[in-house]
């Protein structure tokens, strides 16, 4: 039986929230960005939601570099 580092989904369920909180981080700073070029603000509840569809590729992302990094620490090429 694999290890359970090895499903995505079981690495990206643990890693959503987190990945959620950076997407929610960056959506509201570009927002800011976006103001300072005379533009409007983006507040931070529009920016967690819509954080919420865009966490999904950014998590299957980090779980593919997390499963990578914990096969490059056991010695796994595969």
């Amino acid at each position: 039986m694999a290890p359970r580092t090895e499903n995505l989904w079981w690495l990206g369920a643990i890693l959503w929230p987190f990945v959620a909180g950076a997407v929610a981080i960056n959506v509201f700073l570009l927002g800011l960005i976006f103001a300072s070029a005379a533009g409007q603000a983006i507040a931070p509840i529009p920016a967690l939601i819509w954080a919420l569809p865009l966490s999904i590729p950014a998590t299957w992302a980090a779980a593919r570099w997390v499963r990578r990094l914990i096969r490059e620490a056991e010695g796994r090429t595969n």
